[in-house]
């Protein structure tokens, strides 16, 4: 049994050999979307593996103004997701959560344009729709992506992650299709603390296994016309 991950690749190819087992794309239904930075070295292994279409999913934190820590929601390409309870615990006005996320809205965009160049949202209609990261704790980010994917009318949503926290991994798992994970330790403390080497993910590196994936297996899109549609959507929970 694994006792420590050496590093995001290798995580990547113990995952994709798990989820081989269970998953492929001999019939063109299966897409891997990761969270990047971290994700994307983890499911560029996976998508190698069992020759599937790999992209991002953007996720940005809509956080409260002066406690950016403290999410009052979250941003995504298709959605915009509110925590009902927080914003009328706190007494937020309207105002405040605009001008966050017209900030966040921004930063998505931003981020948009760098990873996919502005490409429209990935195209996940009855698709096995594969989120990927490098691990998770909170699980806030995870748990955002998946929520909005669900509107998209995916086949499935399955959660594919190194390392997690074995009381979010509960959580989740009554909210998605499946979860496959390699460690989940009681203890979890930080992701890296279980990475020999967890050194951060740049830029650089994403857009080179986005472009490498791309030309092996495109990756379906939405139109423009559907993903702005989408976009004016809100999900309040």
């Amino acid at each position: 049994m694994i006792e420590k991950l050496q590093n995001r690749v290798q995580a990547g190819k113990l995952l994709a050999d798990e989820i081989a087992k269970k998953y492929n794309n001999d019939n063109n239904d299966v897409i891997i979307l990761a969270l990047p930075r971290g994700g994307v070295p983890v499911a560029y292994q996976i998508s190698q593996h069992i020759k599937a279409p790999l992209d991002v999913f953007l996720v940005r934190k809509i956080g409260v103004e002066g406690h950016e820590e403290l999410a009052m929601g979250a941003i995504t390409e298709t959605s915009t997701i509110y925590n009902e309870d927080i914003i009328a615990m706190l007494h937020i006005n309207q105002e405040s959560i605009n001008r966050v996320i017209k900030r966040e809205s921004a930063e998505l965009q931003r981020r948009n344009e760098k990873y996919r160049k502005g490409k429209p949202a990935p195209d996940v209609t009855g698709k096995t729709t594969i989120l990927v990261d490098d691990g998770i704790a909170t699980g806030a980010t995870m748990r955002a992506a998946y929520t909005s994917l669900r509107k998209l009318n995916p086949k499935k949503i399955v959660i594919a992650v190194p390392v997690a926290a074995p009381d979010t991994l509960t959580k989740m798992s009554k909210e998605v299709d499946d979860i496959i994970c390699l460690l989940v330790p009681k203890n979890l403390g930080g992701i890296g603390a279980w990475y020999q080497d967890f050194t951060q993910t740049e830029d650089k590196e994403v857009l080179e296994l986005l472009e490498r994936a791309d030309r092996d297996f495109p990756v379906p899109t939405m139109s423009v016309k559907e993903t702005a549609k989408l976009q004016n959507e809100a999900i309040v929970e």
